[in-house]
């Protein structure tokens, strides 16, 4: 088929789109459920749900219903006024956190750490002038505005954009003794990932997180772990720190939150929710009433279609599928519920996301050797096995005869 109308559209985003993001290889057209079909008719099994944002796939009937009906209501208050969607979700919210909590709306992920480090900072100066420092982990992906980069443990990223905010420290991920090491009475916060999503979908060893909540209990600094792309379902649980048992500070959230919509949340715990005073945080398109209307169809879809059972049945059917099959370049796989890393033994990831996408898959090549499925939670067991059964061929493909 032709390609046409895709390299059109190449052609004008880069004549007026800025170049951080390259131009990308594939123009979309439309979605349904867990297949995309883009501007030339190619349809293709999206196996990474706009980065593990589009929860439920695409064009579901619950979040088209509270869109369409709630821009027809009210589209936007601002801050200044308050707005039923938004009251709602956020007692839902608190609700699914399941102790006494507040809620602060933002637009994406970046923005929640962004309120948790303003968050962070209050509470250090409640301990003392100087308590500033944040202890981050290696290979930690928070954001890209220059807060959140700062925490962001990769330093190619960092480095173009220093001085960052800081002081920052950064610790192996998943090493207890260097974490310990790292927070003593200077440390405001600690802010971690239950598993590092840009770092290659790398989980955190059991017992991480609790030893870092220790840490923290033990100098009176606040954990905040970011759940932006592994809260609301993504590992078959609504929090994969309390899933653990663990009770952070902090909780933030976006990517699948909205199901597509734009929405992050910074969830505070306990005394962590009432540190802001009124004027110390705010934002104008925060927790707009259709994003929230959208985030409330995503929880109400998940609950009533008992979707966190199904994560973990489809995730639990990848794994074990993938580790089952051998092939040269195939090393193994990791991860939890519908949020897989492939890992290869040569740095071909970018090559099988090529192959995947000819064979009509879309994956996203996270790391030089780590390929990274967050497909849509709605996925169902047909639609798994089909990329199984197209993997041996598309890693054929990926390697240079």
């Amino acid at each position: 088929m032709s390609s046409a109308r895709t390299e059109e559209l190449a052609q004008r985003w880069a004549a007026v789109m800025m170049p951080n993001y390259g131009v990308p290889p594939v123009a979309l057209a439309r979605g349904q459920g867990a297949r995309v079909w883009d501007v030339d008719g190619r349809e293709y099994l999206d196996l990474y749900a706009g980065i593990a944002v589009s929860s439920l796939g695409h064009a579901h009937p619950a979040v088209v219903a509270a869109v369409s009906g709630q821009v027809a209501t009210l589209a936007h208050t601002s801050n200044l006024l308050a707005h039923e969607p938004g009251i709602r979700l956020a007692e839902r919210l608190v609700g699914l956190v399941g102790v006494d909590a507040r809620v602060f709306f933002c637009q994406d992920g970046t923005e929640a750490n962004e309120a948790a480090l303003k968050l962070a900072r209050r509470h250090g100066r409640t301990r003392g002038p100087e308590r500033t420092r944040v202890v981050a982990a290696e290979g930690a992906f928070h954001g890209r505005t220059l807060g959140s980069l700062s925490i962001t443990g990769t330093a190619a990223k960092r480095e173009p954009f220093e001085p960052l905010p800081g002081p920052v420290t950064f610790v192996p991920y998943g090493e207890v003794s260097a974490l310990d090491a790292a927070v003593d009475e200077t440390v405001a916060a600690v802010f971690l990932e239950t598993t590092l999503g840009e770092g290659g979908v790398l989980p955190a060893p059991e017992g991480y997180l609790a030893a870092a909540r220790r840490a923290c209990d033990r100098v009176g600094a606040l954990l905040v772990v970011d759940e932006v792309q592994s809260g609301i379902g993504r590992t078959g649980e609504w929090f994969s720190c309390l899933a653990q048992g663990v009770r952070p500070d902090v909780i933030t959230l976006a990517k699948g939150l909205a199901g597509g919509m734009p929405l992050g949340a910074c969830i505070g715990l306990g005394a962590a929710g009432r540190l802001f005073r009124p004027g110390d945080h705010g934002s104008t398109f925060g927790g707009n009433p259709v994003s929230c209307a959208a985030a409330l169809a995503v929880l109400d879809t998940i609950e009533a279609e008992d979707l966190l059972t199904h994560v973990k049945s489809v995730g639990e059917r990848w794994a074990s599928a993938f580790e089952g099959l051998d092939h040269p370049i195939l090393a193994g796989q990791r991860g939890s519920g519908l949020w897989r890393g492939l890992v290869l033994t040569q740095a071909r990831a970018a090559e099988v996301e090529v192959a995947a996408r000819r064979a009509g898959f879309l994956v996203n090549a996270v790391q030089p050797d780590v390929v990274r499925l967050a497909p849509p939670l709605i996925i169902t067991e047909a639609e798994a096995d089909s990329f199984v059964d197209a993997l041996p061929g598309i890693l054929d493909a990926a390697v240079p005869s």
